[in-house]
């Protein structure tokens, strides 16, 4: 699937933002990652089939090296303000909105925040109600990096496990060195940004998720996986999605294969893309 690259200006920073199949008569689905490593999973959902049926522009939330944009440096406002934006210089006065954990966090602050300027909501794997223990949630899988991917090739290695990732290895190389560094005797270290995520991730934790997800008036799709996050944290159980769920006024649940990670690969993926395409009403 065809995309380009492109920088705009807006709120004093050089956003990126990646966009496939410009075409202007196709409906404008904005779709967002979450903060982690995963993001470079959408280049395979997308790829999966939402760009045949939709205009879909992807925002670069973490800077990934190519723009301005400290990593991990700004909450749900200023990312919020990023996105009308970037809406606002591109003439988009409409989209459907959605995304993945922070992704789909900031999808529903963008709809209370800024309702007239969102059709419908996809919420991937993001819950009402947020770990109050966040610091002491994540890190232990901060702490467990060097574990877990011992070095830049094991890392690699893992993103290419990912079939349908089109663009693994500039991807993994640039999540890879904006958060963990090798040092000379090989073992790893995290970057001070990760001290930056936990600030960001308290904000969001502190947020009134329970309040946020009621007040959501547009139409609203909250999809995730059944199995545990494969670190060993059980991210979203499916109770807590159906009680997400039950929570918006106009919301509707669909629960795929995987867990917060896996799911947006493989057969976790053609079932998101097919969930969002019967949800917009351009069933393929």
């Amino acid at each position: 699937m065809p995309y380009t690259d492109h920088f705009i200006t807006t709120n004093r920073i050089n956003l990126h933002f990646i966009e496939y199949n410009p075409q202007k008569n196709k409906p404008v689905l904005i779709l967002m990652h979450g903060l982690t490593a995963n993001a470079h999973a959408f280049d395979g959902l997308i790829s999966r089939g939402l760009a045949q049926h939709f205009r879909v522009i992807s925002p670069d939330l973490r800077g990934r090296g190519h723009s301005e944009k400290p990593v991990f440096k700004y909450g749900l406002k200023h990312h919020a303000k990023d996105i009308i934006g970037m809406m606002d210089q591109l003439g988009i006065e409409k989209a459907f909105i959605g995304g993945h954990s922070f992704g789909g966090l900031l999808s529903v602050y963008l709809a209370n925040h800024f309702p007239d300027r969102i059709e419908k909501l996809v919420i991937l794997d993001a819950a009402a109600e947020m770990n109050a223990k966040v610091p002491e949630m994540l890190m232990p899988i901060l702490k467990r990096l060097d574990r877990i991917f011992p070095s830049f090739e094991h890392y690699i290695d893992y993103a290419k496990a990912a079939p349908q990732n089109n663009f693994w290895e500039e991807e993994m190389k640039t999540y890879y060195r904006a958060d963990v560094r090798t040092l000379p005797d090989g073992s790893v270290r995290s970057y001070s940004s990760l001290d930056k995520m936990i600030k960001v991730a308290i904000g969001v934790a502190n947020q009134p998720w329970r309040s946020l997800f009621s007040d959501v008036r547009q139409p609203a799709l909250l999809i995730n996986g059944p199995d545990i996050y494969n670190m060993g944290e059980p991210i979203l159980p499916d109770f807590k999605a159906r009680e997400s769920a039950s929570l918006l006024p106009d919301g509707h649940y669909v629960r795929v294969d995987g867990n917060h990670q896996t799911m947006l690969y493989g057969d976790g993926a053609t079932q998101i893309v097919d969930a969002i395409l019967r949800f917009a009403g351009n069933e393929r």
